[in-house]
C-alpha cells in the first residue's frame, strides 16, 4: 500500500538499512496513519543497538535513557525516536521492567506491546527506497490482528490481558485514554482483566495517574471515557467520591433532577461546552459533597445543604492527591467552591461583584461552561434568559471599581488636594470614596474624584 511519509522518516529508515539493520515504524504512529489521524510522534524500532544507532547518526542523535531509546533531532517538530528491539522481564513495582534485553527480532518487540492496535508496524519496501518523494510503498506486519480491532474500533490487549497489566498498571488507564480518544470500546476480556486489577492503579505514581485521567477528559469522548473509567472499576480505585455518589437519588417534589448524583455529574461532563480539561473535571465533581450531605425530610423532600462547601474539600483533596500544580489546584477549587451562584434578575450589583471576586475574573468564563453543564445535565431546558441576562450583567460590571486601586485617584491626589502627609486618614478618605463610587453616588472619573476629596477640607 501507498502512505504519505515525512521524508526524514524515509531518510532514517534507509540509513538504517544501508547500515545492515532493520527498521521499522511502530505503535502509535502506524495505528494513526491507518485512521487517517494527524501525527504528532514517529516512532521506529530496529535491531540496531543505541551505540550503533550513535554512532550511525553522529550528532543528529542524543541518547540519554537505558531502555533503548535514542532521539533524532528534528528542528520542526518533537524528536523521532528510534527504540532497539528488546525483551522485559520482571515487574515487581507493576510499572518498569526489572531487566531489558535487546531483541533481535521485530516479533519479540511488538509481543511486549501493550494493545493489538498499538502493536502494528510498517516497512518500507524496497522499491521504495530511491524515491525522494513522501508517497510511499509500505508493507504492513500485523501480528495479532491490530487491523481486525481498528476496524472493530475494540482495544485489546496482546496476548494475555492479565499479563499485560501486571506487567504494567497504567496500561488500564491508557486503554481507557486511547478509547475515549478514538471513541474505542474495550474488548471484554481486557475489560474483565482490568477490572480485576483495578487496585494495581496504587502501584503507579499519582502524577501519571493525573496525566492520563486529564487527557481523558481533554479527548474528543470525555463522557464515555468516564463511562468507561466506571465499568473498568478504576473510577473507584482513583475517584472513589466520585464514585459514592451513583445511586444517591434527587428527585423529590419541587426539584427538576431527573437522574442520581453521579448520573447527573457525568451527564453535565456531557454537556460542558469547554475543551479545558480543568474545567471539565470540576464539572465533574462539581456535587460530589452530596453524597455527604443527602437528607430526605418526612415529606419527601431531598436536601443537600452546603454541599458546594463539602465538594469544596473533595475538590481540594482530590488536587493535593493527583498533584495538581497550584495554578490548576486554585482554578479547580474555585469552580467547586462557588458553582452554586444564583442567577436573579433581582441581584444588586454588589452581589455580582462578590461573585466575580470569590470566581475571579479569569475563570468567568469557565464558571459559566460549568453552569451549562449542569443545567443540561440535570434535564433543563438549552438555553435559558436569565443565564444570558447574567453574562451580560458580568460584563457591565466589571466595568465597574472593584477596588481602591481602580479608583481614577489615588492616596498621592488625597494629599496633595488636602495638603497633609501621609497617614491612616488618606486611607480613610480613599475607602470612603470608593464606596460611594461601588454604590453609584459619583463616578468614577478623576475631576469628579477630586471634588469629592475637597469635601474632606477641614
Amino acid at each position: 500500500m501507498n502512505i504519505n511519509l515525512p521524508q526524514q522518516v524515509i531518510e532514517i529508515i534507509k540509513k538504517l538499512e544501508d547500515a545492515g539493520f532493520e527498521a521499522y515504524i511502530v505503535g502509535g504512529a502506524v495505528r494513526d496513519l491507518l485512521m487517517g489521524r494527524v501525527l504528532y510522534d514517529w516512532d521506529l524500532t530496529t535491531n540496531a543497538t543505541p551505540e550503533k544507532i550513535l554512532e550511525i547518526f553522529g550528532d543528529e542523535a542524543f541518547y540519554d535513557n537505558k531502555f533503548g531509546k535514542v532521539g533524532i533531532k528534528n528542528e520542526d517538530e518533537r524528536p523521532y525516536e528510534i527504540t532497539t528491539f528488546r525483551s522485559e522481564f520482571g515487574y515487581s513495582d507493576s510499572r518498569r521492567p526489572d531487566k531489558i534485553q535487546w531483541g533481535k527480532t521485530l516479533d519479540e518487540d511488538l509481543k511486549r506491546r501493550d494493545f493489538t492496535i498499538n502493536a502494528l508496524a510498517l516497512r518500507l519496501v524496497k522499491s521504495a527506497h530511491g524515491e525522494s518523494h513522501n508517497n510511499t510503498d509500505v508493507e504492513i506486519i500485523d501480528l495479532f490482528g491490530g487491523q481486525k480491532d481498528l476496524e472493530g474500533k475494540l482495544i485489546r490487549a496482546v496476548g494475555d490481558p492479565f499479563e499485560r497489566f501486571s506487567e504494567d498498571a497504567l496500561r488500564m488507564m491508557r486503554a481507557v485514554r486511547i478509547a475515549s480518544e478514538l471513541d474505542f470500546k474495550i474488548e471484554e476480556k481486557t475489560l474483565f482483566a482490568i477490572n480485576e486489577n483495578a487496585a494495581l492503579i496504587h502501584k503507579i505514581s499519582r502524577e501519571r495517574v493525573r496525566d492520563e485521567l486529564l487527557k481523558t477528559l481533554a479527548s474528543a469522548h470525555p463522557y464515555e471515557g468516564i463511562q468507561i473509567f466506571r465499568n473498568s472499576g478504576l473510577l473507584a480505585e482513583v475517584l472513589p467520591e466520585l464514585d459514592k455518589t451513583f445511586g444517591i437519588d434527587q428527585k423529590s417534589p419541587g426539584r427538576h433532577h431527573i437522574y442520581d448524583v453521579g448520573t447527573h455529574c457525568i451527564m453535565a461532563l456531557k454537556f460542558c461546552p469547554s475543551t479545558d480539561p480543568i474545567v471539565r473535571f470540576a464539572t465533574l465533581i462539581h456535587d460530589a459533597g452530596k453524597a455527604q450531605t443527602y437528607k430526605k425530610l418526612e415529606n419527601g423532600t431531598i436536601t443537600f445543604y452546603n454541599h458546594e462547601l463539602v465538594s469544596a474539600r473533595i475538590a481540594k483533596n482530590i488536587a493535593d492527591r493527583l498533584r495538581f500544580s497550584n495554578e490548576q489546584k486554585d482554578k479547580f477549587w474555585r469552580l467547586v467552591r462557588f458553582h452554586q451562584f444564583t442567577v436573579n434578575e433581582n441581584q444588586t450589583d454588589s452581589a455580582i461583584r462578590r461573585f466575580i471576586r470569590n470566581v475571579t475574573p479569569q475563570f468567568l468564563t469557565d464558571m459559566i461552561d460549568l453552569r451549562v453543564g449542569d443545567r443540561l445535565g440535570g434535564g433543563a431546558s438549552e438555553t435559558s434568559w436569565r443565564l444570558e441576562e447574567f453574562k451580560i450583567r458580568l460584563t457591565e460590571v466589571q466595568k465597574q471599581p472593584f477596588s481602591i486601586r481602580d479608583l481614577k485617584v489615588d492616596g498621592n491626589d488625597v494629599m496633595k488636594v488636602l495638603g497633609i502627609k501621609p497617614g491612616p486618614k488618606v486611607g480613610e478618605i480613599l475607602e470612603k470614596i470608593f464606596s460611594d463610587v461601588e454604590e453609584k453616588k459619583t463616578e468614577n472619573e478623576k475631576g469628579k474624584l477630586l471634588l469629592l476629596i475637597e469635601e474632606y477640607k477641614n
